[in-house]
C-alpha cells in the first residue's frame, strides 16, 4: 500500500515555485489583473501567462523583467515577433521602465533588452538572468527549429516567462512545449501522464476523463489563463469590446474538381486547397471591389497564398504588400507606415504579420484565404479587435462555395477554444490569487480510507 500511495502522490505533485518569495510592489500603471498575474509569475520564477489579446501582456512582461533584473543583477532579454520590439520599448517608457531595442551583442545593456526572434543566434544566452518570450505561440510545435533553439539556448536561465494569448483549441502539444521550455517536463512526459490515443490514430491525443481536473490543476501551477479580468475576480470595464461582425462572401466559382462531372463541396484539405487556387481570381476581384469602394477606412487584407497577395496588390492601387521574400528592414518600415496611418491598406499573411501588433486604428479586415489554423485566424482578427478599439470591427471572408461553411467551422473552433479556456481559468483564479495574498494552495491529496480486498479467485489456496 505504501508504494501505491507514493505513486499517487507523485502523480498529483504540483510544480513548486522557484521565484521571488518576498512581496513586490507593483507600479501604479498596472491594472489590478495585470498586477496579480505579474506577482504570481514572479513568485513562480518560471511561468507562462496565457492572457487574451489586449489584456496588457506587454506591461506584465516589462514589470516582470524589471523586477527580475534588479533581483538577479543580470540583464534580461525579451524576444518579440517582427516589428514589435519598438512597440514594447514605447510601452516601457509609458510606465517609467527603461528598455532598449538591441540588434547586436555589443548593444546589450545591464537592464532590459529587446530583440526579434530572428536575431537569437547573435546573442550569448548565458549572460541573461531572465528571458521573456512575447507571443510565445511560436514555440507551439515541438519539431520546429524555433522551439528547439529557444529551449536549448535558455535551458539554464533561472527566470523564464513565455506569454501568449489563449492556446489553440485542444492543441495539447502547445501546453506541452511551454512546459518543456520552462523545464517542468517534456511534452512526451505530459502526454503520457494525462492523455491517451483514440483508435489507431497516434497523432490525436485525448485527455483522460478521470485526469481532467488533475490536469488543469497541474497546468495552473505553472500557467495562468485569463480571457477577461473577471477571470480573477476583477471588473472587466473597458475590456468589454465593441461588436465583432463576420461577413461571409461566396464567389460564383463552381468548377468541378478531381474530374467530377458536377461541382461539389470540398471535403478534404487537398480539395479545399484546390478550390482556393481555382477561385483565386474571383475572390481577389470581389475583395478588391469592397476595399476600393471604402476609401475612407484603413483595411487589413489577409491572404494565404503568394499568388493571392500579388494579385491583391495589383487590384488595390493604394495597398502595400508584405511578403516573406521582403527583407526585415522593408517589413518593419511598411508595418510602421501602416500603424502610423501613412498606408491605408496592408496586405500580408497571418504567419508574417498576425502576431503582437496593435492596429486599433483599423476596424475593417478581409480574408481572401483562410487557413485551417484557428489560432492564426484568431490572432489575425485580434490585431484590430482588441483593448483600445472603440468601433465595431467588420471581418469579411471571401471564399468559393466549394470551400464549405468556413464561418461555421471557425465558430465551432471558437467554441472549443472557449471550453479549454474555461477549464483552465477555473483553476487559474485560485492559483494566482493565492500568490497575491500569500496563502498556501492546497493540493488534492489522496487519503485511502478503506483497505483493498482481493476477490476470492485471486486468493491463494494455501
Amino acid at each position: 500500500m505504501s508504494d501505491y500511495l507514493k505513486m499517487v502522490q507523485r502523480k498529483l505533485a504540483m510544480t513548486t515555485p522557484t521565484g521571488i518569495t518576498e512581496r513586490v510592489e507593483m507600479p501604479a500603471g498596472l491594472f489590478p489583473h495585470q498586477a496579480a498575474l505579474t506577482a504570481w509569475a514572479l513568485r513562480r520564477g518560471r511561468a507562462a501567462i496565457f492572457a487574451d489579446t489586449g489584456l496588457g501582456k506587454m506591461r506584465m512582461e516589462l514589470v516582470w523583467a524589471d523586477v527580475v533584473q534588479k533581483h538577479t543583477g543580470r540583464p534580461i532579454m525579451i524576444h518579440t515577433p517582427l516589428a514589435v520590439a519598438a512597440q514594447i520599448a514605447a510601452e516601457a517608457a509609458k510606465i517609467g521602465i527603461q528598455a532598449t531595442v538591441v540588434r547586436e551583442p555589443g548593444e546589450v545593456v545591464p537592464g532590459i533588452n529587446i530583440t526579434n526572434y530572428d536575431r537569437l543566434h547573435k546573442f550569448d544566452p548565458s549572460i541573461f538572468g531572465g528571458v521573456v518570450l512575447d507571443e510565445s505561440g511560436c514555440i507551439k510545435h515541438s519539431d520546429s527549429r524555433t522551439f528547439r533553439l529557444l529551449t536549448d539556448a535558455y535551458r539554464d536561465t533561472p527566470f523564464k516567462l513565455p506569454a501568449t494569448a489563449t492556446p489553440a483549441p485542444n492543441d495539447w502539444t502547445e501546453l506541452g512545449t511551454h512546459a518543456e521550455f520552462l523545464g517542468i517536463c517534456t511534452k512526451q512526459e505530459m502526454l503520457a501522464e494525462f492523455f491517451t490515443h483514440d483508435g489507431g490514430d497516434t497523432s490525436v491525443w485525448r485527455l483522460k476523463g478521470h485526469a481532467r481536473q488533475v490536469f488543469w490543476r497541474w497546468v495552473a501551477t505553472w500557467g495562468a489563463m485569463i480571457r477577461k479580468p473577471s477571470t480573477l475576480g476583477f471588473d472587466d470595464g473597458a475590456y468589454n469590446l465593441p461588436p465583432l461582425h463576420l461577413h461571409e462572401h461566396h464567389v460564383a466559382f463552381e468548377m468541378p474538381m478531381n474530374g467530377m462531372l458536377f461541382a461539389a463541396e470540398a471535403q478534404t484539405l487537398q480539395e479545399r486547397r484546390e478550390a482556393r487556387r481555382e477561385s483565386l481570381a474571383d475572390r481577389v476581384r470581389e475583395c478588391a471591389a469592397k476595399v476600393n469602394a471604402d476609401k475612407a477606412e484603413p483595411w487589413v487584407v489577409w491572404c494565404d497564398l503568394n499568388a493571392e497577395g500579388d494579385a491583391l496588390a495589383k487590384a488595390i492601387p493604394d495597398a502595400v504588400q508584405i511578403s516573406g521574400a521582403d527583407d526585415t528592414e522593408t517589413k518593419e518600415r511598411r508595418l510602421i507606415d501602416f500603424a502610423e496611418g501613412r498606408v491605408r491598406v496592408l496586405i500580408s499573411k497571418p504567419s508574417i504579420c498576425g502576431w503582437g501588433l496593435n492596429w486599433q486604428h483599423a476596424a475593417r479586415m478581409a480574408f481572401v484565404g483562410v487557413t485551417d489554423s484557428y489560432e492564426a485566424y484568431y490572432q489575425a482578427v485580434r490585431r484590430c479587435w482588441r483593448f483600445g478599439q472603440t468601433r465595431p470591427v467588420h471581418v469579411h471572408i471571401f471564399a468559393s462555395k466549394a470551400e464549405g461553411a468556413i464561418v461555421a467551422n471557425l465558430k465551432r473552433k471558437e467554441r472549443e477554444a472557449g471550453e479549454m479556456a474555461d477549464a483552465l481559468s477555473a483553476e487559474t483564479q485560485e492559483a494566482v490569487m493565492a500568490a497575491v495574498t500569500g496563502s498556501t494552495r492546497e493540493t488534492n491529496t489522496y487519503n485511502a480510507d478503506k483497505r483493498v480486498s482481493l476477490p476470492a479467485f485471486l486468493r491463494s489456496a494455501a
